[in-house]
């Protein structure tokens, strides 16, 4: 299972450990099961401190998932499962269970540790993945760090692609879903924060009193993206009192599987690239305030100060602000839309293309995006419609050559997509239009995975700030708008193309614009 390379890396990470941990395995005669069994042995061998234990000989045996491993803390008795073979991007959230049972540190702020360590009641997470999803170990990282602080909390791991019936049968069609004690707690990438906002139902009102009580910035980045990050250094190394406050920490680049063409790097995945954003910024003064999200941008003449409200009712004043929001997927805005996301309807086709495994599936789109997601997803689904609204493809030749050569993909263009059908639970077919000849068709599909481009998350600046008419911030030549200390960057504003490195080169630029507008404010 484990290379040398890998063995060697892995054994520098559990020197760290620092109480005995228990590795219990539970299997059947699957293959699957013979490689977890394997790779327990392996990890086991690399540590005195870890015991491989065969479950299949205690009692536990038949209220366990098959097959699954059990990391163990002797030192606490917390529980860590792990349903399926935890490898791809699992494969960390693995070593950072077996380092954290192990009374290694973990890397969460001090209070955060006391709010987990003082929930009551019993809390039983279950967390649906798929190994090739990007988002899916931040959330399953945050609830294992929580399992190993609280003895009442439990959390398993279940890869969907390998626990299909129990998939189907909890009608599960995106990842990440979480259950807590039976019930659907949260879809989608949440923070620990998030987490513990609905958990603790205090959680909420304290994190917005202190955000109230902070004192003014002289610089405040409102989002986490490669934008957000540049403006963030930029600021602080000029010696300023900066703050970040985003939503989640690298916005869209998270949902990004492959990245070929940040310059120096050959090749990189989003996650990787987020993370060392994340690092970078902390190595300065920035005051990271993740999990808030703003829903209103004003300067408040009498003061000259920029207010910055947040969701949770909090309002964080600063002398100056760049607005880099960025953008999210763009919707198809047809019936049945919303009311199957979730569900069948989709827009990350890394995330949650396993659990549509042997399945029909359409994208929607022929750019890049959409022709990527079509060849990706031919490897794992029955088969892909790519609906196209022009009568052109917009992808690169080298990804329709390759499309094309893929016997269970069909691309269909001058197809206008009009509704999403479903029984209630989930997705079960789409109509299109022919715009040659107006014709009515329908496809019959358990997916649809909407990749038709980016639009910008401006909507809570709508009379506010100058925007185009697709929604972007117009922003000058070095980053301000129209309200005096508000600047923007990144693929929020109206620059033309929307690249990582272009956003971070733009956080940068408006960076310096506002720190030569606060310079002249104190002249």
């Amino acid at each position: 299972m484990l290379d040398t390379n890998l063995q060697t890396q892995l054994k520098g990470y559990l020197d760290n450990l620092k109480t005995p941990v228990e590795l219990i395995t539970f299997t059947d005669e699957s293959p699957k099961a013979k490689e977890l069994a394997q790779l327990a042995t392996q990890i086991a061998e690399l540590s005195p401190l870890i015991t491989k234990i065969n479950g299949n000989n205690t009692e536990k045996t038949a209220n366990e998932r098959l097959p699954s491993m059990l990391v163990r803390s002797v030192a606490s008795n917390s529980e860590i499962r792990f349903a399926g073979l935890p490898m791809g991007h699992e494969f960390t959230s693995l070593v950072m269970a077996l380092l954290h049972s192990g009374s290694h540190p973990l890397k969460i702020e001090a209070d955060q540790i006391e709010q987990v360590r003082n929930l009551e009641g019993d809390f039983v997470f279950e967390t649906y993945i798929s190994l090739s999803c990007q988002n899916c170990p931040d959330v399953v990282q945050a609830l294992n760090m929580m399992a190993t602080i609280n003895p009442n909390i439990k959390h398993t791991m279940i890869d969907g692609a390998l626990f299909q019936t129990e998939v189907f049968d909890r009608d599960v069609m995106a990842v990440p879903s979480v259950y807590l004690n039976g019930e659907s707690f949260s879809q989608g990438r949440v923070s620990l924060t998030d987490i513990l906002n609905k958990v603790d139902k205090n959680a909420g009102a304290r994190q917005a009193k202190a955000l109230e009580n902070k004192e003014t910035y002289d610089f405040l980045v409102v989002g986490g993206g490669p934008a957000g990050a540049a403006a963030a250094i930029y600021a602080a190394r000029k010696g300023i009192n900066t703050g970040l406050v985003a939503d989640r920490f690298g916005g869209q680049v998270s949902d990004t599987m492959s990245i070929e063409n940040f310059i120096s790097v050959k090749a990189t995945q989003g996650p990787k690239l987020v993370a060392s954003l994340e690092e970078h910024v902390r190595e300065y003064d920035v005051d990271i305030m993740n999990s808030n999200k703003a829903n209103k941008v004003k300067r408040n003449e009498r003061t000259g100060l920029v207010e910055v409200s947040l969701e949770n009712g909090a309002v964080l004043k600063s002398k100056s602000v760049v607005l880099a929001t960025g953008a999210r997927w763009r919707e198809m805005n047809v019936p049945g839309e919303n009311e199957y996301r979730g569900k069948g309807v989709a827009y990350c086709p890394h995330c949650d293309g396993p659990l549509f495994k042997g399945k029909p599936v359409a994208v929607i789109g022929g750019g890049n995006s959409g022709i990527e997601a079509a060849i990706d997803l031919a490897g794992i689904v029955e088969h892909v419609t790519v609906l196209e609204f022009a009568d052109t493809l917009r992808a690169d030749d080298v990804l329709v050559k390759k499309a094309n050569s893929l016997s269970n993909v069909t691309i269909i263009t001058n197809a206008q997509t009009t509704e999403v059908q479903g029984d209630g639970k989930r997705v079960t077919s789409l109509s299109y239009t022919d715009r040659d000849t107006t014709e009515q068709h329908s496809l019959a599909l358990a997916g649809i995975f909407v990749q038709i481009g980016l639009m910008p998350n401006t909507e809570f600046l709508q009379g506010e700030i100058e925007l185009t008419n697709r929604g972007e911030i117009i922003a000058g030549s070095q980053g301000e708008t129209c309200i005096a200390g508000v600047f923007a960057a990144g693929d929020v504003t109206n620059s033309p193309y929307k690249q990582i490195i272009i956003a971070m080169g733009s956080g940068a630029n408006a960076a310096l614009g506002a720190f030569d507008y606060l310079i002249r404010q104190d002249v």
